[in-house]
């Protein structure tokens, strides 16, 4: 049976894993993955700053910190890309960079402090630090999330399909994004004391990458990036328990990976073995088109509708073995072996059946 700790942090894990997976559905969508590493890595300086201001490490002030900081930095990412006309590359790098930093430097100055043992927990996530006094303001503060998304639903939907387009219609898209940019703060903030600012970012990408290769359509995408989410952070709190001293952040981004790579190996449309099969489908369709041109030019250049074509012609016309595109043309109907001539002749000559030959002639082969 389990404990009341693991069911707590499981439904954390869960509930944390859901808002990634709606968040991150924009942020793959709109082109901006990094976007979630700069806010959950910009998110450092504000659990120090939280710590620093309140005297203790509180849900309240550490979180509080932490969210103004992300969001600081995702809106300082969103003026120097629209406004400073930096490119969305180096706007991300730099504002990383110049946030974590800085987030370093005051966790090194908070280190001399008493009761700073802790902060360190915000790096990489610990399930322990998640008390089931704190499952309510979560869930509070996800329920908050979601209502926002729903009732913008139709405008981010346009922004990240087409955000020229929402301009033209005068959506207010720099104020639209901004909402955006907050609401992906505050997932990335609850997200800290499980995953960590080093590990959140890739709870908001691993699912909807995953999911984005299942499903067609926004409203799918979302939902099944956030089921994806969920599974990823339940079964990673619960696989993490199994283990002594295991981080729980870690293991719900190996499972979330885990997802990830099934949804892009397996997935019936857009996963790699169904695009090795279309190819090679495609393949063996245009090998068994250049056999039915090659029987029927054969038989066009003797001036004789019956020419048959033993299979050594046909490989040297090819460059290639015709054995396995024979087979398949003959099974379809589309030719047959040719009777010999003589009965000592054993070669195996192959000819166009009529619906071969009518095949050709529909494709613009010759007449």
């Amino acid at each position: 049976m389990l404990n009341p700790t693991l069911i707590t942090v499981i439904m954390a894990a869960a509930l944390i894993g859901a808002l990634a997976g709606v968040l991150g559905t924009f942020l793959v969508l709109r082109g901006q993955s990094l976007l979630g590493d700069v806010i959950s890595h910009a998110a450092l300086p504000g659990v120090v700053g939280g710590f620093l201001a309140s005297g203790g490490r509180g849900f309240v002030p550490i979180l509080g910190g932490a969210l103004i900081s992300g969001a600081l930095a995702g809106l300082v990412v969103q003026v120097l890309r629209r406004g400073a006309g930096v490119k969305p590359d180096a706007a991300l790098g730099t504002v990383l960079s110049l946030f974590f930093a800085g987030g370093v430097v005051l966790l090194s100055v908070a280190q001399l402090q008493p009761g700073s043992a802790g902060l360190t927990v915000f790096l990489f996530g610990q399930a322990a630090s998640v008390l089931r006094a704190d499952l309510l303001p979560m869930a509070l503060v996800a329920a908050f999330v979601l209502s926002g998304i729903l009732l913008f639903w139709k405008e981010f939907q346009l922004i990240a399909f087409d955000r020229e387009a929402a301009f033209a219609q005068g959506l207010p898209v720099v104020l639209l994004e901004t909402v955006l940019t907050v609401l992906t703060a505050i997932t990335i903030v609850l997200g800290l004391a499980l995953a960590g600012v080093v590990l959140m970012v890739a709870m908001l990408i691993a699912p909807a990458v995953g999911a984005r290769k299942w499903v067609r359509g926004l409203g799918p995408m979302v939902v099944l990036s956030a089921m994806f989410g969920i599974a990823a952070g339940a079964s990673g709190a619960f696989l993490s328990a199994m283990g002594q001293g295991i981080a729980t952040g870690p293991v719900m981004v190996l499972m979330a990976s885990l997802f990830t790579a099934i949804s892009l190996l397996f997935a019936p449309d857009r996963g790699v073995l169904a695009q090795v099969m279309r190819r090679a489908t495609a393949r063996k369709t245009l090998q068994g088109y250049q056999v039915l041109e090659a029987l029927h030019g054969m038989s066009r250049d003797h001036k004789n509708p019956a020419y048959g074509s033993d299979q050594a012609m046909l490989d040297a016309y090819l460059g290639a073995d015709a054995g396995p595109a024979l087979t398949q043309l003959q099974r379809d109907g589309l030719i047959r072996v040719q009777a010999p001539a003589e009965p000592e002749d054993r070669a195996t000559r192959w000819e166009l059946t009529d619906a071969g030959a009518a095949q050709v002639t529909a494709h613009g082969g010759w007449q």
